[in-house]
């Protein structure tokens, strides 16, 4: 028996993780490494012995059956998606996390074994997971560069197993942290600071056409409805760039043109006061820095960020521009890897294979990096949202292989970011690999999902169905961002819905002039700043191996932890998916039907961090859109019902009891989706009474078993309601005069 501290392959050839079988058939030139240090107890690396050397390899592992699990793999280039399944075969190519959920040996139905699959890095090699049509789970091993073939191969899968699954993941992710010292965990990470207010991005609004003054257009649009942004990103549109004389371009509706290349640091014309097409300004102050310091000064904005690609634009920087020779950038044809080339077909990669890329020299990107960055920076803007990052793996022949590039290349960015950003002020985009996942000691945010497509009826329940199941895997390694969307769309409710608890910046992308802000004020506080949950959202621990795009009949439930509550949003995403067949969203259901579930206290899986002490499980829950408010004992379940592309969120209360007997539970701003944001504080008060801080203003629920005697807030008295039906108190609170302040509310009962 090969035994790795709780993951062991008997002799009957069997891989057992704490007792319960996982896989079947392991072959016998799989090896297992127990996991050192850190108190990793339960995990091991899996390899394989091979005499084989190459720069892509295939190693069967055993065989998966009858066992559901759940995935994320890239569907396409540049992004993941979940699958569920219960055989090996189901497993994609490109996987590069699998959850599997096992009985133990006693049988009991209650105490899964959950057996976490993470494909790492090895040295120059990269290992990914696949299924065969024998339901052999296989490891794809691969370095991106023919030249690069020789490999240990000793650790190559971490397998973590116990009976949390959040908890199987973020040890997983730690041991694999430990193990290998290229990347930290996002516990670890300075969050940037944008992530707590309202923003808005050119994108949508504009494409590539966007200019300074629609910029400016955008902002005060936006601030006339009262819903004011802090945080602006420019995004494609800004830079330098055109097509080589002999380039082929890639013109479509709403797109870049993935031909063009970088030739100037410096901003176009669009972006320098007074400028002119073809005229180039050599004065700083009359290029970026003039549109930032007016929109800074004139709407009060915190943070301006600017896109650019991670090679500098889709078709890199252009070899021998002037004042650019230093990079020694040079043309390279990028080629994308087996597993790529199976699933979905890209536009914009096989636009770069075909007119190629201006790489810049690994050993000077670096100081690109320095000189793009400290000009942006220099210029008023706070931080960078770098896109297109999974390009890099296609231009490793020549450079070590794709792990090796990957990797001189976000050394160098992080290091740009850290010079000249004071905030850690960086999104990265189109990332997702594990080539860049582990190697990003610093970034801290990460698009979650390929793009809000506002005109494709068939992403918006794929959207927020594969932000919340990549973020199971992302948010181990940074806080996953959710996209933009638009207030203004028939789906606009349910995105917004799902950002409120996803704990991920919100901000949209509306046309000036084409703005909800009944809908906005449900998710923005008058000062600008948002409620964000405190985690990643994930899904519930009851809809991890459930299919809530394909199966018919089940819920998403997405769960999130404020300071001291928890947060639900359910979600029917029946109807629409990734064909694996087609390569593409399609949907499958033209009327998918009303769907029912449960949600539950203990579905916010941390509530316990937030309860303190002497807590007995029970619960209060806030329904937002039916403003409704149930008592939920320990364990008990309140029935949902939704209906196609429906949604509702849930705020969940740990319930208070008081020395007089009376309960309570602070629900917080009821106007907004996570009512339980607003909440900062809670403190017991005397025998008779409790005080709580709430942030922003609007009307404030607060459960009461009993009729209040009074309500005061700062120390003055007010009116207020009370349902004796349902115990809802509720009163009003006022706009702030202070960004940020939380009023003090004392309750006597």
């Amino acid at each position: 028996m090969t035994v790795g501290a709780g993951i062991a392959v008997q002799e009957d050839g069997t891989l057992a993780a704490l007792g319960a079988t996982v896989l079947t058939e392991v072959r016998d030139n799989v090896l297992v490494t127990p996991a050192a240090g850190g108190g990793m107890l339960d995990g091991a690396f899996l390899g394989v012995r091979s005499a084989a050397a190459g720069s892509r390899s295939v190693f069967p592992v055993g065989k998966l059956r009858d066992l559901r699990f759940m995935c994320t793999f890239r569907f396409k280039m540049w992004w993941m998606t979940q699958r569920m399944g219960s055989s090996g075969r189901d497993i994609p190519v490109e996987t590069q996390f699998l959850i599997v959920e096992a009985a133990d040996r006693t049988g009991d139905e209650q105490s899964a074994v959950y057996t976490v699959f993470l494909p790492i890095l090895e040295g120059s090699f990269r290992a990914v997971l696949q299924g065969n049509e024998d339901d052999e789970l296989e490891i794809c091993l691969e370095s991106g560069d023919p030249a690069v073939e020789s490999f240990e191969g000793t650790h190559l899968v971490y397998v973590g197993a116990g009976s949390d699954p959040f908890e199987v993941i973020t040890n997983a992710v730690k041991a694999v942290e430990r193990h290998l010292q290229t990347f930290s965990h996002r516990e670890k990470k300075k969050m940037p600071d944008m992530l707590n207010w309202f923003g808005w991005c050119t994108w949508d609004a504009f494409y590539t056409d966007v200019t300074a003054e629609g910029v400016k257009e955008g902002l005060q649009s936006l601030e006339k409805g009262g819903a004011v942004p802090k945080f602006v990103i420019i995004d494609d549109g800004w830079q330098s760039v055109s097509m080589d004389p002999a380039g082929t371009a890639c013109i479509s509706d709403n797109a870049a043109n993935f031909a063009n290349r970088l030739y100037d640091i410096k901003e176009n014309y669009k972006f320098q006061k007074n400028g002119r097409k073809g005229h180039r300004e050599d004065n700083p102050a009359n290029g970026l820095a003039h549109i930032v310091s007016e929109i800074k000064g004139k709407h009060e904005l915190k943070y301006v960020y600017v896109w650019h690609a991670i090679t500098g634009y889709w078709g890199g920087v252009r070899p021998g521009s002037d004042g650019m020779e230093y990079y020694q950038s040079k043309i390279q044809y990028p080629v994308s890897s087996p597993g790529v080339q199976k699933n979905e077909p890209c536009d914009a990669f096989d636009s770069i294979a075909a007119n190629g890329l201006g790489l810049v020299n690994p050993d000077k990107v670096f100081s690109f990096y320095n000189e793009l960055h400290s000009y942006l920076a220099s210029a008023g803007i706070d931080g960078v949202k770098v896109d297109v990052q999974n390009i890099l793996e296609a231009l490793g022949a020549g450079h070590g292989g794709r792990v090796l590039l990957a990797r001189k290349y976000q050394q160098a960015l992080e290091a740009s970011i850290a010079r000249n950003f004071r905030n850690n002020d960086i999104i990265s985009c189109m990332s997702h690999n594990t080539d860049n996942l582990y190697s990003s000691k610093r970034s801290a945010v990460v698009r979650a999902s390929d793009d809000f497509w506002p005109r494709d009826p068939a992403s918006h329940t794929i959207h927020i169905a594969s932000v919340a199941y990549n973020t199971v895997f992302l948010g181990e390694f940074m806080q996953p961002d959710w996209d933009m969307f638009h207030s203004v769309h028939p789906m606009a409710e349910y995105h917004a819905a799902a950002r409120a608890v996803g704990g991920c910046a919100i901000y949209v992308s509306d046309k000036p002039g084409n703005h909800d802000f009944d809908l906005l004020r449900k998710l923005v506080l008058p000062d600008g700043s948002i409620l964000r949950a405190k985690l990643p959202g994930r899904p519930t621990r009851d809809c991890l191996f459930s299919d809530p795009a394909r199966d018919g009949k089940s819920i998403l439930k997405i769960w999130n932890l404020n300071a001291h509550s928890g947060v639900i949003g359910a979600f029917n995403c029946q109807g629409a998916g990734w064909c694996r067949a087609g390569k593409k969203n399609l949907i499958h259901d033209v009327q998918p039907g009303t769907i029912t579930g449960a949600v539950r206290g203990r579905d916010a899986s941390r509530l316990p961090e937030v309860a303190g002490d002497g807590w007995n499980g029970d619960v209060i829950v806030y329904s937002h859109g039916a403003g409704e408010v149930a008592f939920l004992p320990k364990d008990a379940a309140l029935p949902v019902t939704l209906r196609p592309r429906e949604y509702e969120v849930f705020t969940v209360v740990p319930l208070k009891r008081q020395p007089n007997g009376a309960s309570f539970a602070p629900i917080g701003l009821i106007g907004m989706f996570n009512s339980g944001g607003a909440v900062t504080g809670v403190s017991d008060g005397d025998d008779d009474g409790v005080e709580f801080k709430v942030r922003g203003a609007g009307t404030v629920g607060v459960y009461s078993s009993t009729r209040p005697k009074s309500v005061a807030v700062d120390s003055e008295a007010g009116d207020f309601s009370y349902d004796d039906g349902t115990g809802l108190v509720t009163f009003e609170v006022g706009v702030p005069e202070r960004e940020l302040y939380s009023w003090t509310v004392s309750i006597e009962c």
